[in-house]
């Protein structure tokens, strides 16, 4: 056990030394998760920013009547009372035909005596009939119109009536209210998952993992460049002539590689959650799984990179091709769920994909751990065939 360390140590240092470590491992995958992110609206528009459709409001009525249409209208979920009392109705028109306003709400005097008389008086619209909004704001300004229409209907009703302990005031205010609780409603819910990809920080719930992923494959350049030169200089013959085993050799490169791949991703994960706001940390557990098992595949993959390599430009080659080609396959640029079902079966053919799906499960489709539990078991597969393969092609290396 102790070569092991003192191998895994001394490449640890080795890589330490090299900026380009650094790079790929921490400063690249940073960067890239921004270029990503505002590529595909991850950093897009404000999600608290009203998204109500803007009307402006002129009232030229001072009636409690017209007072309790605004306050309807001001509650509304679809349109956005845009008021200046310094406007008149020319200018609002003139903002409407701009396309500064989808519409503008004219109260004409007299409005509130009107309906309190039940006598039919009309608000002026002002809007383009022609748009998809005219429908939506028609229905909205109609069914504020009739409630306050109906309450004082109701209230003259019951006062006419002369219902002891029931004034005029009192009864338009119920029958109003009312309408806050209708007798049919309907409730949508969303699950977790939609829940939390609705938020902008789990916009990047897809390029945050899928960098990171990426570049970890693409630092292994670095990290097989040392075991190339090991070889090159026959320091690993020369270590394999004392009492050190050729299974604690592998060992101790796997060890560093491993040890680098896990500190970036932990480091990348702090990362996410806090500055990105992708909710990793929302089952730490399973995040680090997935993690601790991405970590065993990719050290696995770059031990045997290193062993396949002959020269420091072939440890380059070989790295830069898994990256790109599991990356792509893998879905780090574009999520599985947006191509069909035979490119998702191919797609899973790479290590990257089940990196993803088990990332994914936890910050952005918000299931349990046990979500996570295939493509980690999928991840610890394909480190030990990486191992078995780099640990043959040792042994074959040196019987020629």
């Amino acid at each position: 056990m102790i070569r092991i360390f003192d191998i895994a140590l001394k490449d640890l240092l080795q890589l330490s030394r090299d900026f380009k470590t650094f790079m790929f491992l921490l400063i690249m995958p940073i960067l890239f998760t921004f270029l990503f992110g505002f590529a595909f609206g991850g950093f897009g528009g404000n999600d608290d920013s009203d998204s109500r459709l803007p009307v402006g409001y002129l009232s030229q009525d001072d009636h409690w009547i017209t007072t309790e249409l605004h306050d309807l209208l001001a509650e509304s979920d679809v349109i956005r009372l845009e008021e200046n009392p310094f406007l008149t109705s020319f200018d609002l028109e003139e903002l409407v035909a701009n396309g500064d306003l989808a519409a503008a709400i004219i109260v004409p005097e007299g409005y509130g005596r009107a309906v309190l008389k039940n006598k039919t008086v009309r608000l002026a619209v002002i809007a383009d009939a022609g748009t998809q909004s005219w429908t939506t704001i028609e229905a909205e300004v109609l069914t504020a119109a009739s409630r306050i229409d109906g309450a004082a209907r109701t209230a003259t009703i019951m006062e006419q009536m002369e219902l002891e302990g029931v004034p005029f005031d009192y009864a338009f205010e119920q029958t109003l209210s009312a309408w806050d609780e209708p007798p049919i409603s309907i409730n949508e819910t969303s699950s977790l998952a939609i829940k939390q990809t609705s938020d902008e920080g789990n916009a990047l719930a897809h390029t945050s993992p899928g960098m990171m992923l990426q570049f970890a494959i693409a630092g292994l350049l670095t990290a097989a460049q040392v075991i190339v030169t090991e070889r090159t200089s026959r320091t690993l013959q020369r270590l394999l002539t004392t009492a050190t085993r050729r299974i604690h050799v592998l060992l101790g490169h796997f060890l560093a590689i491993f040890l680098l791949i896990f500190t970036q991703f932990t480091i990348l994960i702090i990362f996410g959650q806090y500055v990105l706001k992708v909710d990793y940390l929302r089952l730490p557990g399973a995040t680090m799984l997935v993690a601790f098992s991405a970590a065993l595949c990719i050290s696995a993959l770059g031990l045997l990179i290193g062993i396949l390599a002959k020269t420091e430009e072939q440890a380059i080659t070989f790295s830069l091709i898994p990256m790109f080609v599991f990356a792509g396959l893998g879905g780090a640029w574009v999520p599985l769920e947006f191509t069909g079902k035979t490119f998702q079966a191919i797609g899973h053919l790479s290590p990257v994909a089940w990196g993803m799906d088990g990332f994914e499960n936890i910050c952005a489709r918000g299931l349990g751990f046990e979500s996570v539990l295939i493509p980690s078991a999928a991840l610890a597969g394909y480190a030990v065939f990486f191992f078995l393969l780099a640990t043959w092609r040792l042994s074959a290396s040196e019987e020629k």
